[in-house]
């Protein structure tokens, strides 16, 4: 396994394709242990969807460097900086190797299906290019800062809402855990991009030989909006979202033959919700935007606790169209149009 330059140069000598994406696992390298975990992720999740895996590394010269090299200093120029780059994704692909020999390893793919790629420029605005045509990206939920350019950290929450295909976030130390649940979770807020995540965390479950959890959070009237509780029945609020979540779970139930689903309606942060799931699931999958609350998490203010602190790897649903969504209404009550 060599690192090589953009896909988009012609390296058929070195058995690279010319083109990126083609259905693959992307993944975002940067040097940090987060990458390195990102990758090992990639590599199991590819042996198990058939799929190659391209590891990218992108950078770029900071402006404190551009002005450094104008003002007549010592300049740091584009060859080093993607000697660098490729330094660091042939270190990427040793761990790799090294992890490939460990008792687990035979749940990795192959080492010749592994390719590496040098990209200049912006970090998330390369993956996002990537992700056209690409089957999933995969990020560490935090990476180096420095003038190698900062692919993890900013870059895991920015990707993710702009994605054209699923991005999973994959925290440090998650592939190391004893007490994991065999299920899979998925926050939900009653919106249409949360019923998208549903159908996703529906097949990821079923895959994976795993139940799914279908959790639901009703956000606590605090503060200034205590004075709503008043005429508010919290507790015919939560019925009303148990009785539509039971209805979801039957529909779920319905495009999955054989799938094992459990619900879960609870008055809490979304955001703290999602995090406590995530200590002993599987995965935890959410969609990009909806009402808040889950569906919302990823583009609102919490976004960043949620993709800091989660203990198993978060899957962002993209927003598309399904053809599933249009029957939902047969199988029970569901949450007014957004």
């Amino acid at each position: 396994m060599t690192a090589n330059n953009s896909p988009r140069e012609d390296n058929a000598e070195d058995g690279v394709r010319e083109t990126p994406g083609n259905a693959t696992i992307v993944v975002g390298v940067d040097g940090s242990e987060q990458s390195y975990d990102a990758l090992t992720w990639a590599a199991a999740e590819a042996k198990r969807r058939d799929l190659d895996v391209e590891a990218v590394m992108s950078y770029s010269i900071p402006t404190f460097v551009a002005t450094a090299m104008d003002a007549g200093y010592a300049a740091l120029d584009d060859e080093t900086l993607r000697t660098g780059a490729e330094q660091v994704l042939r270190d990427a692909l040793v761990e790799l190797e090294r992890r490939r020999l460990l008792p687990d390893g035979d749940q990795l793919v192959s080492a010749d299906r592994v390719r590496a790629y040098v990209e200049t420029g912006d970090a998330a605005g390369t993956l996002l290019e990537y992700s056209k045509s690409a089957a999933l990206v995969v990020l560490g939920a935090r990476g180096h800062g420095g003038f190698m350019g900062r692919l993890l950290g900013s870059v895991s929450s920015a990707v993710p809402p702009h994605a054209h295909c699923a991005t999973v976030i994959v925290p440090r130390g998650c592939l190391d855990r004893e007490d994991e649940e065999n299920i899979v979770v998925v926050g939900v807020d009653g919106s249409e991009r949360a019923r998208l995540a549903m159908l996703d965390a529906g097949g990821e479950a079923l895959a994976r030989g795993c139940g799914l959890r279908v959790v639901w959070a009703l956000p606590p009237l605090t503060g200034t909006q205590a004075w709503v509780s008043a005429a508010i029945d919290q507790e015919a609020v939560v019925q009303e979202m148990e009785e539509q979540l039971n209805a979801a779970a039957d529909w779920l139930r319905h495009h999955f033959e054989g799938l094992h689903v459990e619900t879960r309606v609870t008055v809490g942060i979304p955001a703290q919700v999602l995090v406590e799931e995530s200590q002993r699931a599987r995965m935890v999958i959410t969609g990009t935007r909806g009402r808040g609350g889950f569906a919302g998490v990823l583009l609102g203010s919490t976004s960043q606790n949620v993709l800091r602190l989660a203990k198993s790897p978060v899957l962002v649903v993209p927003n598309r169209s399904d053809q599933r969504v249009e029957n939902r209404p047969n199988f029970g009550p569901m949450p007014d149009a957004d």
